[in-house]
């Protein structure tokens, strides 16, 4: 059959519900050994078959097939969370039990809904952006950042949380997704740039505005400014920070920080050591001058904070929490309002990057046109 690819992709992804099934009603399938063993088959299956279906013209770029293989894990990610919320039955309860138990987490829920949902859709959208030939790349760089951050959080998180003494052989299969993540945020940031060459007269022109007289740029500086206070703060508050402020705050308004099972400690470290680091880059970015490699990290760091934020929130405010370590209700609308600014931030920054990218280009000759392209 000559289907598009996107939709090879899509129909393949479908079958992890049939896997899922087959998986949680027949017992054989169901012990920790034997779950990790099926879920390597599986994995290869699905290449095989995807490679099998696209051989009559098969693609040049590699990272259609991690769009292919992850589409299907999408689907179980998307079920998982939905199950454990209540809204489908029959599918994953045989993963909770003897697979990997830490996923009825409201983290875990919250990053099922995000993987099944957005990182779905990012693969339909690349892999149809590789059947038209058309660049992917702030869509690959949006999916690195998330994916990376996502599973720079979970992994370490599991082991130092309250589950880390449950852990099975099915804890494995996440590794794939790391290295995938490492290997598809490298490779992306190596692919040659395709940059908009606009006039020199132009370039210098905007280049030559002061902080001040770039409004949008010095209302993001003060974003940041502020994102990086938050940052060390919270920092502090989950490290176990003595002062009064943090003790009150750590009750009061984010009681999620100290929850056992381990993943808003190792995002808020995550947070001071990469997010802090970015953001202070990021202020010097919209300060310099001919700063390009803003247009690549902007994207990246949305992707890691959006993925991060929607977890974070989600999970404080989820039911599978435990009452005492969700947002109170008195203090909901503050904790909320700072956690989607914070997630709001980056995605601002992107987008002025991309939308607007002539304060970080290099200066080009005149008399170029801004419908040339030219390859960095």
């Amino acid at each position: 059959m000559n289907l598009p690819r996107e939709i090879w992709v899509y129909l393949l992804s479908l079958s992890a519900l049939g896997v899922l099934y087959t998986m949680n009603n027949v017992p054989a399938f169901q012990q920790p050994l034997v779950i990790l063993g099926i879920g390597v088959l599986v994995m290869l299956l699905v290449f095989l078959v995807i490679y099998l279906a696209v051989r009559r013209n098969p693609p040049k770029d590699p990272f259609f097939y991690v769009c292919a293989e992850f589409s299907f894990t999408c689907v179980i990610s998307l079920v998982g969370s939905l199950e454990h919320d209540g809204f489908t039955s029959g599918f994953m309860g045989f993963y909770q039990k003897t697979g990997e138990p830490y996923i009825v987490t409201a983290y875990a829920i919250m990053m099922g809904y995000w993987d099944g949902i957005v990182h779905f859709l990012l693969y339909l959208f690349v892999v149809q952006r590789m059947a038209k030939e058309a660049s992917y790349r702030h869509l690959g760089l949006f999916w690195a950042g998330s994916l990376l951050a996502n599973m720079i959080v979970f992994v370490p998180g599991i082991v130092i949380g309250k589950y880390g003494t449950s852990i099975r052989p099915a804890y494995w299969l996440n590794f794939p997704f790391l290295f995938v993540a490492i290997w598809g945020a490298i490779s992306l940031f190596r692919r040659p740039k395709e940059l908009p060459v606009i006039p020199a007269d132009r370039v210098a022109a905007e280049q030559g505005r002061g902080l001040l007289s770039r409004p949008m740029d010095l209302f993001l500086v003060l974003l940041l400014l502020g994102g990086a206070g938050f940052t060390i703060f919270r920092g502090f508050v989950v490290l176990d920070c003595p002062l009064d402020t943090c003790f009150t705050y750590i009750y009061q308004y984010e009681p999620y920080l100290k929850d056992p099972v381990g993943f808003p400690r190792v995002m808020m470290l995550l947070y001071v050591f990469y997010a802090l680091p970015l953001m202070t880059v990021f202020i010097y970015g919209l300060w310099t001058p001919g700063c390009t490699w803003m247009l690549d990290w902007s994207v990246f760091f949305a992707g890691a904070i959006a993925q991060c934020q929607w977890c974070h929130t989600g999970a404080s405010l989820h039911s599978r929490t435990p009452f005492t370590y969700r947002v109170p209700e008195g203090t909901w609308w503050p904790v909320v309002t700072l956690n989607v600014l914070y997630a709001v931030v980056p995605q601002l920054l992107a987008l002025r990057c991309t939308a607007s990218p002539t304060f970080f280009m290099k200066t080009v000759p005149k008399g170029q046109t801004n419908h040339e392209k030219k390859h960095n």
